[in-house]
């Protein structure tokens, strides 16, 4: 309580932030929990109830290692200076635990499911310990799988981890779109059961499978299932007691001297030793190694990689999809052109010490657009492949392919130009990915640039148009040629109106971009 109440005086944006996450949790927990409630009596109600507990166990596993600064209380270190005991030091954080948004929010649905699945006074009782065995076994879940990888959570490695969490978000979203949808055409919940019946013995599903069981007279059963979630949570508590004592007791890296005298290793570059001679491939290799080690640029590319499949594969597989939407992640990655000198940060003055002519300029903006080419056309390509193999028609594979090449084409254009004249700060720390006072300027640049680059494409668009309407599709291969020409072509024309205005306005560029 002391760390949630000290938090939140730290700032009125964090207080807000925390406010408005409670009330929007505790409106879906209501939600769930009245939803839960009128599913009683239904014949599927159990399988719906033990897979909700096992999705929310999953959630408390994982969620610590993409959220880890989510919850100050997770890393036990900060107690080391003080004369704990491990077993007294469980009891207390167990209990900590149990304060906040996420506990509250796993009580009402063990609740809201205890309450559809429970029928009679002994599947009430039974009902009664399994809510508690379901909250103190997510509870120790997250804790225990915390503890054991806090070191990793703590360093450059776990930062890039919580990268990851946009990515399993999308992804999850995806999933359960794509479930949804499956179930609704095939049978509702009844194809659930077979699945169902596995993981009614799985803690701490097993804790409301037992109070199905009860509810059916399987008192033995139910018996079983109860023992399973209480091994289950004493194996946790054990397992997280022998963490944190070998976590409180066992020095780190930090204190430690090198046990190995330090020894010059040879530098290897791997792919970097492909790319060209001079400036082009200095620039080029900065730039991804931006993509590699800087986590907010890290965190977009992956974001933008994923959304870029996911969008036009699982449209595909619902059989709603089409070729064309394979352009989709040419158009995610393009995004990713805008606001190039804004991931240099304050770092930028020492990029901006090396332009001194236009030409200069164009060459450090032609070697990040080729280093994000690098990677957007193969990935273009195979996004359009996978996406044609699902929907199993090869006829608009040239076109769409074509349409991709001149959609990045045109993003990368109108990005240079938006890098050079709409240039904000990413602040390197918090999750926001623009500095206070320059949101517009990030709207601008991006939602204006895909506007721009949709119009730059209006001449392949209606080429396109007019090869079908005109019953000329013995001609729409022409279209992957013309459309990484179109591509090639209006990149270079975009460059060279960015270049000079780039090094016109270096003093400006360095100022938007060094404010995060």
């Amino acid at each position: 309580m002391a760390l949630l109440r000290n938090g939140l005086r730290q700032s009125a944006g964090r207080r807000a932030a925390y406010i408005a996450s409670a009330v929007v949790t505790l409106l879906f927990a209501a939600l769930q929990l009245i939803g839960l409630i009128a599913l009683r009596g239904n014949e599927h109600a159990a399988t719906l109830v033990i897979l909700l507990a096992a999705v929310l166990a999953l959630g408390w596993t994982f969620m610590p290692l993409f959220f880890p600064s989510g919850d100050e209380t997770l890393d036990a270190t900060r107690l080391v200076m003080l004369p704990l005991r491990p077993r007294p030091l469980v009891r207390a954080l167990l209990a900590s635990s149990l304060v906040g948004i996420g506990p509250l929010f796993t009580l009402c649905l063990a609740a809201g499911s205890v309450v559809a699945v429970a029928h009679g006074t002994a599947a009430a009782l039974t009902g009664i310990l399994a809510i508690a065995l379901t909250l103190l076994v997510c509870v120790a879940l997250a804790r225990s799988v915390a503890s054991a990888n806090l070191r990793l959570l703590s360093s450059r490695k776990g930062r890039d981890l919580a990268v990851l969490s946009g990515l399993v978000i999308a992804v999850g979203i995806q999933v359960v779109n794509f479930g949804a949808q499956s179930l609704g055409r095939s049978g509702g919940l009844s194809r659930l059961d077979p699945a169902a019946d596995i993981i009614r013995w799985i803690p701490p599903a097993s804790a409301l499978g037992a109070v199905d069981s009860v509810s059916q007279g399987s008192y033995a059963t139910g018996l079983a299932q109860l023992a399973l979630c209480i091994a289950l949570l004493a194996a946790l508590l054990t397992y997280w007691q022998r963490s944190l004592t070998r976590l409180m007791t066992s020095p780190d890296g930090s204190t430690l001297q090198a046990a190995e005298p330090t020894r010059t290793r040879a530098r290897t570059h791997g792919l970097t030793r492909f790319l060209p001679e001079g400036r082009t491939g200095t620039v080029m290799e900065r730039t991804l190694r931006y993509v590699w080690r800087d986590p907010k640029t890290k965190a977009a590319w992956v974001t933008s990689l994923a959304i870029g499949l996911i969008v036009p594969v699982f449209n595909a597989l619902q059989g709603t999809g089409s070729v064309y939407f394979a352009c989709f992640a040419a158009g995610m990655l393009g995004i990713l052109m805008y606001n190039q000198f804004g991931q240099d940060s304050s770092a930028f003055w020492m990029v901006a010490q090396t332009i001194s002519t236009t030409r200069d300029a164009y060459t450090e903006l032609r070697a990040r657009a080729l280093a994000l080419a690098l990677i957007t056309i193969p990935y273009a390509v195979l996004v359009t492949l996978v996406t044609t193999a699902i929907i199993g028609d090869w006829r608009p594979l040239p076109e769409a392919l074509g349409l991709s090449f001149a959609l990045l084409g045109s993003m990368l254009a109108t990005g240079a130009w938006c890098s050079a004249r709409f240039p904000y700060s990413i602040p390197q720390e918090g999750y926001k990915n623009v500095a206070p006072g320059q949101a517009g300027l990030a709207w601008i640049s991006i939602f204006g640039g895909m506007l721009a680059s949709a119009l730059l494409c209006a001449p392949l668009l209606t080429l396109t148009i007019w090869l079908h309407a005109s019953g000329n599709d013995h001609l729409l291969w022409l279209l992957l040629p013309g459309g990484a020409l179109y591509g090639w072509a209006i990149t270079h024309l975009g460059l060279h109106l960015s270049a000079p205005r780039a090094a016109a306005r270096l003093p400006e560029i360095l100022t938007a971009v060094s404010r995060g």
